[in-house]
């Protein structure tokens, strides 16, 4: 039964996803590829004030590395940076297969890629959102609140 919940979940976000389109308002975008698949997104953020408050991505790609994406932005919209960075971490850990219930608990939705590790050839496609988000979040611009308040 939770194998069933778990495939509704990705395929929910694959075919109807939130977060799949232009974002005018963004103040950071980072473009993400997967060279193994093909799988090619563009992540946009608006941060404003020391908080995400909106998201959106662009770009095609397999079901899993679309959904994934999807998920992520639903996790992180109405979050600060560090804490999208320590989801970010979280999902690193259980696509590795090392997490426990409790952070496991943490992510939600995107505890219906956990089964991801058993499937390493699909590891890259279900992290290709999340590795770019760590791109992202690398860069200065966007942890200092100085430059996103407005």
């Amino acid at each position: 039964m939770a194998d069933n919940f778990y495939g509704e979940v990705l395929t929910d976000h694959n075919l109807h996803p939130q977060h799949k389109h232009e974002l005018d308002c963004a103040t950071c975008s980072q473009h993400g590829v997967n060279p193994s698949c093909g799988d090619d997104i563009v992540l946009n953020l608006e941060v404003r004030n020391g908080i995400i408050e909106n998201g959106s991505f662009t770009g095609s790609g397999c079901a899993i590395s679309q959904a994934s994406a999807d998920i992520m932005l639903d996790l992180i919209i109405g979050k600060t940076p560090e804490e999208a960075e320590h989801y970010k971490e979280l999902f690193m850990k259980m696509i590795s297969g090392g997490i426990t219930d409790e952070e496991l608990e943490e992510l939600e939705e995107a505890s219906a890629l956990q089964s991801i590790s058993k499937m390493p050839a699909r590891v890259k496609c279900a992290a290709l959102g999340w590795r770019t988000l760590e791109t992202l979040l690398n860069f200065k611009e966007v942890k200092n609140e100085d430059i996103n308040k407005g």
